[in-house]
């Protein structure tokens, strides 16, 4: 049990709320019965034959890019030098010519239909989970304007509109992929009540196209695409573009390798060196009634997954930052994935890397705000075993069995999933969102994020935790957190429930 000193803490947290307030991850995720039936449906009007072949095929071009982006910056003068015609057969055959630069790999209408049979609800997973977050970060935010930059077949359009159903009045989507394009046209074919949908080639023909007064949108999402162009100037230029185009929130989400991270990492160190740099120049240049409008308006803060804003910690250690989401895999993805001769499971665990921006300054702790564990006294186990009374004492049988860490965030579930036995289009919008409106995690630091998965033997958990070491959220360290049921059972308790990726009121 924990006592509240103050006042204004008890009204904020207890042990109950601050266990809400930290869980962000979520176990399995189920891909709505809208987006499967607009999957199948779509697959059945391709008639595509030897479907199984085009998933591998498709599976083995994203390794190969993946290694062909790597070894860019030192093989490509080599070859041109030592073989020019197999560096331009190559580049031909992997990459592309757009305003943005080489991209990569060019979808006709055969890798389209794989990458919706197989990547679509796994990319669309990854979007929910990141956007779910976004708005629990975020209660007050309902954006109306946005725009999803390599929207592809409209995987974050799908799961714009399961997070935030009734506030999206337009969304742009930027997607040079004409094939890309048709697909995601015909995945929501059948769908009612839909925002002012428009589509453009690039970013280009996005600004020329619409007034100035349309330009700014709440909210910017470009997920799965920096990854596809190799060079680092072109990534940087492109994210200064969104970020001008951005009046509220940008979200970048990049898949979880070494390589996302790496994007995820400079682009949100630049991001925020641009916006320090701008404000440094404005103040300067301002007179002192002015500068407190000016800190105001510039500016840039990350409201997840970071802690801080401060220098990753986890740059240039070998580790490197990024989350998994569970989903239940569709008909599809079943039908048409292989897994090397063993039975093929029913989910998988799609594993991403994300950052959230928001314009503006950090919210500052003030009394009335105070950090998770502010004023909050725990008692150890010797104590609680002082105040108890025998009839009260129960036997807690799970702290007898000791649980190894798992190369995956979740437990294996001994039911076979299988999310096109039962379909129904009951959507029950009110559970999740009055289950998350009964505690809110503060964007004013205090709460640290778990990166990896813990660690649980016995009565004790580890957990590896990215946390701000300032109150202004302006530096950050990545440390190593002991909780033992023994010193604080009322923390053990909670430590044991986490997950990776969940947050942590240190």
């Amino acid at each position: 049990m924990a006592s509240l000193l103050p006042e204004t803490a008890q009204k904020i947290f207890a042990p109950e709320t601050l266990r809400s307030a930290a869980k962000q991850s979520e176990r399995c995720h189920i891909v709505p019965v809208r987006l499967r039936r607009a999957i199948k449906k779509f697959l059945r009007e391709q008639e595509e034959p030897h479907m199984q072949r085009k998933v591998l095929r498709l599976s083995e071009s994203f390794n190969e890019i993946k290694g062909i982006n790597l070894q860019l910056t030192t093989s490509t003068s080599k070859e041109l030098v030592e073989d020019p015609l197999k560096s331009l057969q190559q580049s031909k055959r992997w990459k592309i010519k757009s305003s943005y630069g080489d991209i990569g790999l060019k979808y006709r209408d055969e890798e389209t239909a794989a990458y919706v049979a197989s990547r679509m609800p796994a990319v669309y997973s990854a979007c929910y989970r990141v956007l779910r977050e976004v708005r629990r970060r975020l209660p007050g935010f309902s954006p109306a304007r946005v725009l999803d930059f390599g929207a592809g077949t409209g995987s974050a359009m799908w799961a714009l509109r399961e997070i935030w159903p009734r506030s999206l009045e337009s969304i742009n989507l930027v997607e040079p992929s004409k094939s890309m394009q048709r697909a995601g046209q015909s995945l929501i074919r059948d769908l009612k009540d839909l925002p002012l949908i428009r589509s453009y080639d690039s970013i280009q023909a996005l600004t020329q196209n619409i007034s100035k007064s349309e330009r700014d949108h709440d909210l910017v999402i470009a997920s799965y695409v920096l990854g596809e162009i190799p060079s680092l100037k072109d990534r940087i230029t492109i994210v200064r573009q969104l970020w001008d185009l951005t009046r509220d929130v940008l979200v970048l989400v990049e898949p979880g390798t070494p390589h996302g991270f790496n994007i995820i990492s400079q682009m949100r160190s630049h991001i925020l060196w641009m916006e320090k740099r701008k404000s440094r120049k404005c103040v300067d240049a301002s007179d002192q009634a002015s500068k407190d409008t000016v800190a105001f308006r510039r500016g840039a803060f990350i409201v997840a997954p970071c802690a801080h804003d401060g220098p990753c910690p986890l740059d240039n250690t070998g580790k490197y930052c990024h989350f998994a989401q569970r989903l239940e895999r569709t008909t599809s993805q079943r039908a048409y994935k292989r897994s090397r001769g063993r039975p093929l499971r029913g989910f998988e665990d799609e594993k991403f890397c994300f950052v959230a921006f928001r314009r503006g300054q950090r919210p500052r702790q003030v009394f009335s705000k105070p950090w998770p564990l502010d004023g909050m006294k725990f008692e150890t186990l010797k104590e609680q075993h002082a105040k108890r009374n025998p009839e009260d004492l129960e036997i807690d049988f799970e702290d007898q069995f000791e649980s190894e860490a798992e190369d995956i965030p979740y437990e294996e579930d001994p039911v076979s999933y299988d999310s096109d036995v039962t379909e129904t289009d009951a959507i029950d919008e009110n559970d999740e969102e009055e289950e998350e409106e009964a505690a809110h995690a503060d964007l004013g630091s205090g709460w640290g994020r778990i990166i990896f998965t813990p660690v649980r033997r016995g009565k004790q958990v580890t957990m590896d935790v990215c946390r701000s070491t300032k109150r202004d959220g302006s530096e950050g360290s990545f440390e190593r957190v002991v909780i033992t049921q023994s010193k604080n059972p009322t923390l053990h308790h909670q430590a044991r429930r986490s997950l990776w990726g969940d947050l942590w009121p240190f």
